[in-house]
């Protein structure tokens, strides 16, 4: 079988579902299928082996903003204007450009649901065409975000067509009501080109049926899932240092780390040398949030470690041996949650809220605790629990580090994907329809 994963790059940041999408693409491979990851917007940044020629980008995100901002560049012929879709170049930029806030994409956003009617009908052609050439068996889209592309893609390669639901609530909720509203309607539209949505958790698959009122019988379940073999971490007490929690994940205030703040306060009035280190991606969009959170721990003496965004796997893999215990208190409800994974796979446990993907992630590993969301006394108590209690700390790493290996594999993965794309090829066309 012939799978084709357009996914969408990053902007030169480790992007989760960007990894999600290769160690997919990696295990559909494995198992002895043909898969061609197609990326967006940008290149792909990841801190493992990319699975397959990702040397072009689509719809580069330099004409993307240019289309939609100017008329004068819109009407410049593709063949002329292509270089910009460089991958060098898009490196660059990607390294250059101060980030936007979701906040300020609305006209952007709109712009690229409107598909074939709209600014980048031109490059979406292109995308259309490349794909009808590659004639592959089934093509899934990494996020419905993305579902403008859709129906000119449908017309022009005439096979089975997928999306992953994967947070595009996040992005779509953090609009202008104006623009919100407007681009989840035009998503709604554009669902009929798919034969059925793609989803992680039963929490997700019926937050989002909602959310674009559909029937959660069109949503299918694939696990959450990571390559563990690549990660050398191994439960164990690593009582040499100071109690150590970790926080892994983008510096932004949906992710929680303000939370985790509070919590630690509680928790060093019980252990006064427990440590937090904090790991992630941090830009200049996020400085109002995470100096204040510095200068506020800075009377913790090395009680508080920013260790940066790691460059590689290697560097992943030492944070998360370093910590006794990680969490991330995310504000929104979090559809994946692959850290969680991260940290279990090297023998680390986990502190999560009792929200979004985590209690059934807790659930399939019986890697952690689940605490109040939103509330540090809640977390604090489950911190120190762990902190305070080796024998079960360690029982917890072990649960979770074969958990992951058993509910989470590759393998797994692979074998859904596979399942869902052939019981969808046997039957009628495009059959997710709004009610």
């Amino acid at each position: 079988m012939h799978i084709a994963i357009i996914t969408a790059g990053g902007a030169g940041m480790f992007c989760g579902s960007c990894m999600h999408d290769n160690a997919w693409a990696r295990a559909l491979i494995e198992a002895g299928h043909e898969v061609s990851l197609v990326p967006t917007y940008t290149p792909l940044r990841l801190d493992e082996p990319v699975s397959g020629d990702v040397s072009r980008v689509f719809l580069g995100g330099v004409n993307v903003y240019l289309d939609a901002t100017s008329r004068l560049w819109r009407s410049v012929p593709r063949p002329l204007k292509r270089w910009l879709d460089s991958p060098v170049l898009l490196n660059l930029v990607s390294r250059l450009a101060t980030r936007n806030n979701y906040s300020e994409l609305g006209d952007l956003t709109l712009a690229m649901l409107e598909g074939e009617r709209g600014p980048e009908a031109a490059a979406i052609d292109e995308l259309a065409s490349f794909l009808a050439e590659l004639k592959p068996d089934a093509i899934i889209l990494s996020n419905v975000l993305l579902s403008g592309i859709a129906t000119r893609i449908r017309e022009r390669v005439g096979q089975p067509m997928f999306a992953v639901l994967q947070g595009d609530d996040v992005f779509l909720d953090a609009l202008p009501p104006q623009f919100r509203e407007r681009a989840t309607a035009a998503i709604r539209d554009r669902l009929p080109a798919f034969d059925r949505l793609l989803t992680h958790t039963r929490f997700y698959r019926d937050y989002m049926a909602g959310y674009l009122g559909i029937e959660p019988g069109r949503i299918e379940l694939l696990p959450l899932s990571i390559d563990a073999t690549e990660h050398m971490g191994r439960p164990t007490l690593r009582e040499a240092r100071s109690p150590t929690v970790g926080f892994f994940a983008r510096l932004a205030p949906e992710k929680g780390l303000h939370h985790l703040v509070d919590a630690m306060e509680l928790v060093r009035k019980s252990i006064p040398d427990a440590c937090l280190k904090v790991g992630g991606y941090y830009s200049k969009q996020y400085e109002a949030y995470f100096e204040p959170l510095r200068r506020r721990t800075s009377n913790w003496g090395d009680g508080f470690h920013y260790a940066g965004s790691p460059a590689s796997l290697r560097d992943k893999i030492a944070f998360f041996e370093s910590c006794d215990v990680v969490s991330v208190p995310t504000e929104f409800l979090e559809p994946k949650g692959l850290y969680v994974l991260e940290s279990l796979a090297n023998g680390t446990p986990v502190v999560q809220p009792a929200h979004g993907s985590f209690p059934e992630l807790i659930e399939s590993t019986g890697g952690g605790w689940l605490a109040e969301p939103k509330n540090p006394e809640s977390l604090a108590r489950e911190l120190l629990t762990a902190l305070t209690d080796p024998a079960l700390r360690l029982q917890r790493a072990e649960r979770g580090y074969g958990g992951v290996r058993a509910s989470h594999s590759p393998a797994a993965l692979a074998s859904r994907t596979v399942a869902i794309l052939r019981g969808a090829s046997s039957q009628s066309p495009a059959a997710v329809r709004t009610a």
